[in-house]
C-alpha cells in the first residue's frame, strides 16, 4: 500500500518481532492501532480494499456505513489469513506485549482516583492534559490511552461483528489462554479492597443509613469473593452458584448502602469530596459486575470487547475536567440552589398585607442606605489608597445591609439571587395547564415583589438624602456633600458612559453573593456547627444550656443572610480595587446607592439641576441600574437552578406564551397584589 494512511501496512507487518524490547512492541501496537483508524482518502486502491474487506461500495451503500477502522481491521485479516508468514509474528507481537505489562490497572484502577479526593484528581486530570505520555511502560492502563487517545475509538470497538470477533480469536488461538483470567481475578481483588476499605471509613460509613448495614455487607465482601474465586480456580461448578449469589447480594447491599449517603447529605448538607467517593465507590462496584460477566460467560469475546469499549469511555471521561467539576458540584449547586430557594420564598409577596409589610420593609433599606451614601462620600474625602480606600467602602456596605438583616428590612437587588431557585422550582410542575398557570402566578408574585422593594428602596433613601442635605445647608452653611463632588457624581453615573456594563457587573456581583451564602450555610450544616454551639461543653459552660440552645438557633437561622450581606459588601468594596490593581478601570453600580448619590448630589447644586439634561441621563442610568442589576442577578440564579435541578425548558414557547397573555388580560397583577 501506498503511504497515504499514516503509516504503511506491510512496514507494519515486516516490523513484527517479538523479541524487540517492550517499548518497541507497544509503539509497534500504537502504531498500527492509528493506521486502522486513520481517515480514507478514496481511490481505487481504497474501493479494491473495501471489496477484498467484503464491504460493498456502490453508491446506493457507501462504504462508510460500516466504521473505517472495522473495514480496515476486515482487510488486515484478509491479508493475515492468505499470508500466514505475517500472522505468525503478528500474532506473537500481541501476545509478548500482553505477557509482558500488568493488566491489573487497566481492570481495577483506569477511570479510579488514587485517593477519594476531588482535587487530587483535578491535578492528576491536568497533569495527563500537559504532560507528554511515554510507550515505554509496562503498566497496560498507561498504554490503553496512547492505544485509544479518541472518543470514537469506543463506537468502532463496539461495532465489530460476532464473525470478525470469530476470526480474531482464531488469530489468537495459539496464545496462552488463563493469563486475562488470572489478571481479572486479581483486579477484582483490588477493586474489592478498595470498596470495602471506603465502606469501612468513618467519613462515609456515619452517614450511611444504619439498617443497610446491619447485615455488614462491606465486612463480608471480602470473605465472599474468596469463595467465588476459589470455585472459580478450582472449576467447582456445584460451590459456584451459591458462593456467586452471595457475592452478588453482598454487591447489592454495598449499592443500596451508597446510595443512602446522599440522602444524608440532602438533609445534613452536602461535602464534594464526599460525593466524588460515593460516586467512585458506585463505580467500582460496577467494574466488580462487568468483570464477573467476563469471566462467567461462556464465549467470553463478546463480554470482553464490550468491556474494552467501556474502559474507552471511561478513559476520556477521566480526561475531561469540565466533566469533572460540573458532575461532581452539581449536587453542591443543587443544594445551594435550594437553600436560596428557602430564602427567597420570604422574599415573595402573594396579598395585600405582604405586599404592604415589603413596602415597609424596603422603606427601612432605604433609610439604612442614605446614610450608607453619607458615609461613602466621607471615606473617598478621607484620599485613602485604592486598596484601603475600597476596602474601607466595602466595611461600609456590609456593615449597612448587616443592619438592614438584623433589623428585618430588605434591600431590594439582594431578592432576584434568592428568588430565582424559588421560582424554578415550579417549573417542574409546567407540564399540566394549571402547573402552567401557578408558575405564571409565581412571576407575577415575584415581579411585584422586586417592583414593591426598589420602590419602597428609593421612596426613602433619596428623600431621606435630600433631608440631610438641607438640614446641613440651614445648619452648616453649606451641603455635606459639595459641589464638586455633586458633578463627580453627574460624570460617573450618566447613562452616555459604561455605568450601564457597570450595573451588570455588579449583577455578577449580587449573584455571587447569594451563591457564597449558599456554600458557606451548606458547610455550616454538614459540620454540624449548630449542635456545636449547643451542645459543646465548653460553650455550654460558658453561655448556659438555654442561651447555648438559643445562640445555636440563631446561628443557623442566619448564617446564610450574615454571609451573602458581608460577601456582598465587601465585594461591591473590593472588587473594582483589585481590578484596578490589574489595570481594569471597572466600578460598581448599585441602584439604591447610585439613587443616593444622585440625591446627594442634587442637593448640593440646587433646584436647577433638574433643568441640565446631564442630571436627567442620570436618571435614565439609575432605571437601567435597576434592571440590570435584578435582571443580570436573577438570570444566573435562574439558570443554576435550572441545571443543578436538571430541569430543560423544552416547551419555552408555551411558558412564555403563557406569560404574554397574563401581561395582555390582567397588566396590574404585575404591579397591584389581588385583594384576597
Amino acid at each position: 500500500m501506498a503511504r497515504r494512511h499514516g503509516w504503511d501496512l506491510t512496514a507494519l507487518l515486516n516490523a513484527a518481532h517479538p523479541q524487540a524490547p517492550l517499548a518497541e512492541r507497544n509503539l509497534w501496537l500504537v502504531r498500527l492501532i492509528e493506521w486502522l483508524r486513520h481517515a480514507p482518502i478514496k481511490d481505487a486502491k481504497d474501493v479494491k480494499d473495501d471489496r477484498a474487506a467484503g464491504t460493498p461500495t456502490t453508491d446506493t451503500q457507501p462504504a462508510t456505513a460500516t466504521p473505517l477502522p472495522v473495514r480496515r481491521l476486515k482487510y488486515l485479516l484478509n491479508l493475515l489469513e492468505r499470508n500466514p508468514e505475517h500472522a505468525k509474528p503478528f500474532a506473537a507481537v500481541i501476545a509478548s506485549v500482553w505477557a509482558d505489562v500488568d493488566a491489573i490497572g487497566l481492570f481495577a484502577e483506569v477511570g479510579f482516583a488514587p485517593r477519594m479526593a476531588l482535587w487530587g484528581e483535578f491535578l492528576g486530570r491536568l497533569r495527563r492534559l500537559v504532560l507528554p505520555q511515554t510507550a515505554d511502560t509496562r503498566e497496560l492502563a498507561e498504554l490503553f490511552e496512547l492505544l485509544f487517545p479518541h472518543e470514537s475509538d469506543e463506537q468502532w470497538i463496539n461495532a465489530v461483528d460476532d464473525d470478525l470477533l470469530r476470526r480474531l480469536s482464531l488469530l489468537f488461538a495459539d496464545a496462552p489462554d488463563g493469563d486475562w483470567r488470572e489478571e481479572m481475578r486479581a483486579a477484582i481483588t483490588v477493586l474489592i479492597s478498595a470498596v470495602r476499605s471506603a465502606g469501612l471509613s468513618g467519613a462515609l460509613r456515619v452517614r450511611m443509613d444504619p439498617k443497610r448495614l446491619a447485615s455488614r455487607p462491606f465486612r463480608n465482601l471480602a470473605t465472599a469473593w474468596e469463595r467465588v474465586e476459589h470455585a472459580l480456580v478450582e472449576q467447582d461448578r456445584a460451590a459456584l452458584p451459591a458462593a456467586l449469589q452471595y457475592l452478588r447480594g453482598l454487591l447489592d447491599e454495598c449499592r443500596a448502602a451508597v446510595r443512602s449517603v446522599p440522602e444524608h447529605l440532602e438533609e445534613h448538607g452536602v461535602s464534594v469530596d464526599l460525593m466524588f467517593g460515593v460516586e467512585q465507590m458506585q463505580a467500582r462496584l460496577r467494574r466488580v459486575e462487568d468483570l464477573l460477566a467476563v469471566l462467567l460467560a461462556d464465549h467470553p469475546q463478546r463480554e470482553l470487547l464490550r468491556l474494552v469499549a467501556g474502559l474507552v469511555s471511561v478513559v476520556h471521561e477521566r480526561r475531561s475536567i469540565p466533566t469533572l467539576f460540573a458532575k461532581h458540584y452539581s449536587l453542591l449547586a443543587r443544594k445551594v440552589a435550594e437553600r436560596s430557594a428557602e430564602t427567597g420564598e420570604h422574599y415573595i409577596t402573594r396579598n395585600r398585607e405582604e405586599y404592604g409589610d415589603m413596602l415597609r420593609r424596603a422603606g427601612g433599606g432605604g433609610l439604612v442606605i442614605a446614610g450608607t451614601t453619607f458615609l461613602k462620600f466621607a471615606i473617598m474625602a478621607i484620599g485613602l489608597s485604592a486598596f484601603w480606600g475600597g476596602f474601607w467602602a466595602g466595611v461600609n456596605y456590609a456593615v449597612s445591609f448587616v443592619l438592614i438583616l438584623l433589623l428585618h428590612w430588605t434591600v431590594a437587588t439582594k431578592q432576584p439571587a434568592m428568588t430565582a431557585p424559588a421560582l424554578a422550582d415550579k417549573l417542574r410542575h409546567i407540564d399540566s395547564d394549571a402547573g402552567l398557570q401557578s408558575f405564571v402566578d409565581e412571576v407575577a408574585h415575584l415581579f411585584r415583589s422586586q417592583t414593591a422593594g426598589i420602590i419602597g428602596n428609593l421612596a426613602l433613601a433619596a428623600p431621606m438624602v435630600l433631608v440631610v442635605q438641607l438640614a446641613a445647608w440651614l445648619a452648616l452653611g453649606r451641603p455635606l456633600v459639595g459641589v464638586k463632588e455633586a458633578e463627580y457624581v453627574l460624570h460617573s453615573l450618566t447613562v452616555l458612559g459604561p455605568s450601564l456594563f457597570f450595573a451588570a457587573f455588579t449583577g455578577v456581583l449580587l449573584f455571587a453573593s447569594s451563591l457564597i451564602a449558599g456554600w458557606v450555610e451548606n458547610w455550616f450544616v454538614f459540620h454540624r456547627l449548630d449542635s456545636a454551639i449547643a451542645w459543646n461543653p465548653r460553650i455550654v459552660a460558658t453561655l448556659g444550656p438555654n442561651r447555648a440552645r438559643r445562640w445555636s438557633r440563631w446561628w443557623r437561622d442566619n448564617i446564610s443572610g450574615l454571609t451573602a450581606n458581608i460577601s456582598l459588601g465587601l465585594m461591591l468594596g473590593l472588587v473594582p480595587a483589585l481590578l484596578g490593581f490589574f489595570g481594569l478601570p471597572v466600578e460598581v453600580r448599585h441602584v439604591t446607592l447610585s439613587t443616593g448619590q444622585l440625591a446627594a448630589a442634587a442637593g448640593a447644586l440646587g433646584w436647577d439641576v433638574l433643568k441640565h439634561w446631564p442630571f436627567w441621563l442620570c436618571v435614565i442610568s439609575i432605571l437601567g441600574t435597576g434592571v440590570l442589576n435584578v435582571g443580570v442577578s436573577f438570570y444566573l440564579a435562574f439558570k443554576v437552578a435550572l441545571r443543578s435541578r436538571g430541569i430543560r425548558l423544552a416547551d419555552q414557547k408555551r411558558v412564555r406564551a403563557a406569560v404574554w397573555t397574563r401581561m395582555r388580560r390582567q397588566p396590574l397583577s404585575f404591579l397591584i397584589p389581588p385583594k384576597g
